[in-house]
Parts: C-alpha cells; sequence; structure tokens
C-alpha cells in the first residue's frame, strides 16, 4: 500500500518555504542596515546613560538610573525642558499654519503666481547652515538689515540674539523660514490633488472664498496637515544647525534646547561626559514617541482621508 507523501514535501510547502526565503533575502539588506545605524547606536546610548565615564568618556563603572534621577531632580534640566517645548510650539504652529495661509493665497489667479510659488518654495533649497548664515547678517547689531529698518523709523537697535528676551524667538523665525518651502511644497502638492469636480460643485453651490478653504480646502487637506505637524514637530525637537550658528545655546541658557543639551555634555568645551549625555539622549526619544504617539491619538481622529 502506497504511504502519503511527508507535509514538509509536499509542492505547495516547499513553494511557501521558498517564498518565505526569498522575501528574507529582500529584507536582510534593510535590517542590516537598520542595525548599524538604529540597532547598535540605540543599544550603545542605552549601555553609556547607565554607566560613569572617565577622563577620556570610556564607561568606567555601572550606575544605572543614577543620571536619569539627576536630570529629574536638576532645575537646569527642567529648564532646558521647557525651553525645548516652547521652541517646539514657536517653530511648529505657525510654520504650518503661515504655510497652509501662503497656499490658500496662492491658489488665487493673480499675476505672476508661478514665480510667487517658486520664490516660496526656494527656502526649501537651502541647508541649514546657509540659511542660518544668512539670517545672522539680518540679526547683526551693529550691521544688521533689521536694525537698520528700526533705525529708519526712530527706533533704537535690538540684540536680536544677544537679548534672551528675543533670541529664542529670532532662532524660531530662522527655522520658520527654513521649513516654510517644504511645507508650502506638501500643501500646494495637496491641493493639487483635490478632485476638481467637488470643488466645481461647492462652487455652484455659492461656496468662494474663505467658505471655500474652511469648508472643502482645509479639510481635505487634513492628511497633509497632519502629516506636517508631525514631521515639524520632530524636526524641531531635533534642530541644532542653527541654534549652534546663531546663539550657541545663549544668551544665559535661553535658546539651550535639549538636543543642544546633549552636545555640550558629550563635545563641547572638552566635555566628554557620555553618561549624562546619553541619558539626555534617551530622555529626548522617550519625548519625540510621546509627542508623536499623542499626535497620532488626537489629531489622526480629526483627519478626512478621501
Amino acid at each position: 500500500m502506497p504511504t502519503a507523501p511527508h507535509p514538509a514535501t509536499l509542492p505547495g510547502r516547499r513553494h511557501r518555504w521558498g517564498e518565505h526565503g526569498l522575501a528574507w533575502a529582500f529584507l536582510l539588506p534593510s535590517l542590516a542596515v537598520f542595525a548599524v545605524f538604529i540597532g547598535y547606536p540605540l543599544g550603545r546610548t542605552l549601555y553609556l546613560s547607565a554607566h560613569a565615564n572617565d577622563l577620556f568618556g570610556a564607561p568606567s563603572r555601572f550606575v544605572g538610573m543614577k543620571h536619569y534621577q539627576q536630570l529629574l531632580s536638576s532645575a537646569d534640566f527642567g529648564e532646558t525642558l521647557l525651553t525645548t517645548a516652547l521652541f517646539t510650539l514657536l517653530t511648529v504652529v505657525p510654520g504650518v499654519l503661515g504655510a497652509l495661509v501662503l497656499v490658500l493665497l496662492l491658489e488665487n489667479r493673480i499675476r505672476g503666481v508661478r514665480l510667487m510659488r517658486s520664490a516660496f518654495a526656494l527656502p526649501f533649497a537651502f541647508s541649514v547652515a546657509s540659511g542660518s548664515v544668512v539670517f545672522a547678517v539680518f540679526y547683526n547689531p551693529a550691521s544688521g538689515v533689521l536694525n537698520g529698518l528700526l533705525s529708519h523709523v526712530g527706533l533704537g537697535p535690538v540684540g536680536w540674539l544677544t537679548d534672551s528676551r528675543y533670541a529664542l524667538v529670532s532662532v524660531a523665525v530662522t527655522t520658520i523660514w527654513m521649513n516654510l518651502g517644504y511645507n508650502v511644497l506638501v500643501l500646494s502638492a495637496g491641493i493639487g490633488s483635490i478632485p476638481t469636480e467637488i470643488l466645481e460643485a461647492a462652487r455652484l453651490d455659492g461656496a468662494s472664498g474663505l467658505r471655500l478653504a474652511r469648508s472643502i480646502t482645509v479639510p481635505m487637506l487634513g492628511p497633509n496637515l497632519f502629516f506636517l505637524t508631525v514631521i515639524s514637530t520632530v524636526h524641531a525637537l531635533q534642530s541644532f544647525g542653527q541654534i549652534h550658528i546663531l546663539t550657541k545655546g545663549g544668551p544665559d541658557s535661553s535658546t539651550k534646547t535639549l538636543v543642544y543639551s546633549v552636545y555640550e555634555k558629550a563635545f563641547a568645551y572638552g566635555s566628554s561626559d557620555f553618561g549624562m549625555a546619553s541619558a539626555q539622549a534617551v530622555v529626548l526619544l522617550v519625548v519625540v514617541l510621546a509627542c508623536t504617539a499623542v499626535q497620532f491619538g488626537v489629531l489622526e481622529r480629526k483627519v478626512h482621508y478621501a
């Protein structure tokens, strides 16, 4: 009596194993890159945050949660977190809403609208370093453009980057300008994807101008606005270049965000406190994940996907 073939030798089973092997073969390069550039750095950061280090930054002894306890009990770290939150608020909300207003205005049929779209998208081509240098010239207290304009209207010079009352706002304005081009491009693409039938039907019903934007255009841009809000928040929490070039965290630590504090602990002024810097980096990771989770849990529910 012939025996039944073993299940593992069935053609269908062998075909599925072949598909699984091919899938893993395609995944391995991505997994290797993820492990080298994300997995290992994250593991190393957690390891360093739980160890004290010697004068040269090498791990010396296990300290557990001591670095985190010191951070939570530090008034300076609390001020750094507050500055980071304020900087994020000053850049994300005006950056996204400002781009939305510009895109809605550029939808009007006016002369030179294509040139204006290109001009507003131009900041996207600037690097952080070049954009920061441009604004450093604008903010120069002696020969800057802004103080020159103030002198023409009879006002005295302002320490845009040297006065703690204005420094954070000045850096935030620079960041908004640098992100404006990308935000405009994303929202312009979103408006271009809105079906013309919907807009024409709304116009036939008498909707135009502000009513059309409020009832049709902005709700249809919900996915784009949500995407920009999440991305802008992550970028603001990770901002470093413009702060380093314009203020170096000053004056009086008024522009020292969490990322810049990590830099100061680990590298600036000959410091090599990698344990404390790594603990701050882990806190930054938790803050980014928390903000993203809240945005997905709260804002995404209001997004209309067509």
